[in-house]
């Protein structure tokens, strides 16, 4: 079995009568695909993102069983204004939940919030589960605020209360440290590796200990940049026992390796030395088959490189499908 925990989905349409700063599907004239139309983004989606139909046929061609399905990144436009966010995100979590209704034993959904009302994505949270979606995806950042930033707190821990699965997806920040044309190379790396160590350095990983979090790209350059804090909370190299004095300075609470193995991590990374590295640190059972379909192509087969790695039959198992069912909190369907 092999499960894609990170897919993405567009609707179709939108209401006719939608504020002015909704999206927009045009229909491209002699093709099944249609035109998105968000602010200054122009992305042509191909059926695949709103016919169930066709990514089931889709699935099948790539050995695909199973999709954690989210809405195309660019959705999560938390510029607009709060009551048009929500309306936004009301209308892409329906469309969600239909699709995946359509079949349950290949779908599960994640949904969205308006995150830019910490207190009004919260209270959405309720209404995301009784639609039956999973969890949510948000985004890396906030408007450029980390999302480890204590004015979330009160949002992860009613997602961890309410049993919801959160998805971050890296996005890029208002910074122009990096040229436009990094946003979907070098700026992913960054922004999950930012996003990963605020959950941890702001305080949320140890106040929501039960919460279910996933990073897409296995948190960027997160996995580089945890043994170095490591070494700064212990004084020791390897993950070797603390030195005393160093023990003196904090709390006998966990490691910064110890949140980061509390997390779970996409293995779309696209190098199998990277997959063994991440194992190596943080464990198989802590990666998620990822592959952005149907944005971008997928491996042919899926999971190719994850089953390079020469990881354990049980190992493999977890990373092809048993973790994302974990990080969802359910069974896998039964076949």
């Amino acid at each position: 079995m092999l499960a894609d925990a990170h897919a993405h989905l567009l609707p179709r349409d939108y209401p006719a009568d939608a504020p002015a700063c909704f999206p927009r599907m045009e229909p491209v004239d002699g093709e099944t695909a249609r035109m998105l139309l968000f602010g200054s983004l122009k992305f042509k989606a191909r059926d695949a993102f709103f016919d169930a139909e066709r990514r089931i046929d889709e699935m099948a061609a790539s050995g695909v069983d199973f999709e954690v399905l989210s809405p195309m990144p660019p959705l999560l436009r938390y510029d607009l204004p709060v009551a048009d966010g929500l309306a936004l995100a009301r209308h892409v979590n329906e469309f969600t939940a239909t699709l995946c209704a359509t079949d349950p034993s290949r779908f599960a959904g994640l949904g969205m919030v308006p995150l830019q009302d910490p207190d009004v994505a919260t209270a959405e949270l309720t209404a995301v589960r009784d639609a039956g979606l999973r969890g949510v995806e948000i985004a890396s950042n906030v408007l450029g605020v980390s999302i480890g930033d204590e004015r979330f707190l009160p949002f992860f821990a009613e997602a961890e209360r309410l049993g919801l699965s959160v998805f971050v997806h890296a996005m890029p920040s208002l910074s122009d440290r990096l040229p436009a044309s990094t946003m979907g190379t070098y700026v992913v790396g960054l922004e999950g590796a930012l996003a990963a160590a605020s959950l941890i350095t702001g305080g949320t990983a140890a106040k929501c200990p039960d919460l279910r979090v996933s990073f897409s790209h296995a948190a960027g350059g997160f996995g580089l940049m945890v043994p170095r804090a490591q070494y700064f909370w212990s004084g020791t190299w390897n993950e070797e026992p603390p030195v005393p004095e160093r023990a003196l300075q904090h709390d006998d609470g966990p490691s910064p390796l110890e949140y980061a193995r509390r997390f779970y991590y996409d293995s779309m990374v696209f190098d199998v030395r990277a997959v063994r590295y991440l194992v190596d640190l943080l464990g198989a059972d802590r990666l998620l088959v990822g592959s952005d379909f149907p944005a971008m192509p997928r491996e042919d087969p899926a999971g190719r490189t994850l089953r390079m790695a020469g990881l354990p039959e049980d190992a493999l198992a977890d990373v092809l499908w048993g973790n994302a069912f974990r990080f969802l909190g359910m069974e896998p369907p039964v076949s």
